[in-house]
C-alpha cells in the first residue's frame, strides 16, 4: 500500500502527504518544546515523570527523529513503532480519564485518549506495510 511512495505522481504525493499529516502533530510538538523548554520541562514534570528535563529531551528526540524517519522513508517501520510506542506510553500518563472524576476534565481525557489510540494504529499500521514491502521485494 506504501509501496505508491516509490513512484511518482499523484498516488505517491496523496501518501506521502498523508505521512505527513500523521506525524504533523509530533514535529509541531517537539518544535514547540525546543521553543518553550522551560515550559515543557514544566509539563513533563506536572505528569510526575521523573528527571523531567531528561524525559523532556528523549520526547524532543522521538517526536522529531521518529518523524523524519517516517516522513523521509528512512527505517520508516522503526520510526513508525517508536512513535506508536512513545504514544502508548504517553497516552496513559496524559490521558488517564478512568482516574478523574466525572465532568468535563474527564470527558475531555477521553477523547484525546481513544484519539491517539487511532494515531497508534496508524503508525502501526505503516510500520506492518513497510515490513511486508520489505519482505516482498526479497
Amino acid at each position: 500500500m506504501l509501496g505508491v511512495l516509490k513512484g511518482t505522481g499523484f498516488r505517491g504525493a496523496v501518501a506521502w502527504m498523508a505521512l505527513v499529516a500523521l506525524c504533523a502533530a509530533y514535529v509541531q510538538g517537539g518544535i514547540d518544546k525546543v521553543l518553550d523548554f522551560r515550559g515543557a520541562i514544566a509539563e513533563t514534570a506536572a505528569l510526575g515523570i521523573p528527571l523531567p528535563g531528561l524525559a523532556t529531551v528523549a520526547t524532543i528526540v522521538t517526536e522529531l527523529v521518529g518523524s523524519a524517519m517516517v516522513i523521509a522513508n528512512r527505517w520508516r517501520w522503526l520510526g513508525a513503532l517508536w512513535l506508536a510506542g512513545f504514544t502508548g506510553v504517553a497516552n496513559m500518563l496524559a490521558n488517564a480519564w478512568w482516574a478523574m472524576p466525572q465532568g468535563p476534565g474527564r470527558f475531555g481525557a477521553m477523547n484525546g485518549f481513544f484519539e491517539h489510540i487511532g494515531l497508534i494504529g496508524a503508525f502501526v499500521f505503516v510500520a506492518l506495510n513497510c515490513m511486508r514491502e520489505e519482505r516482498d521485494r526479497s
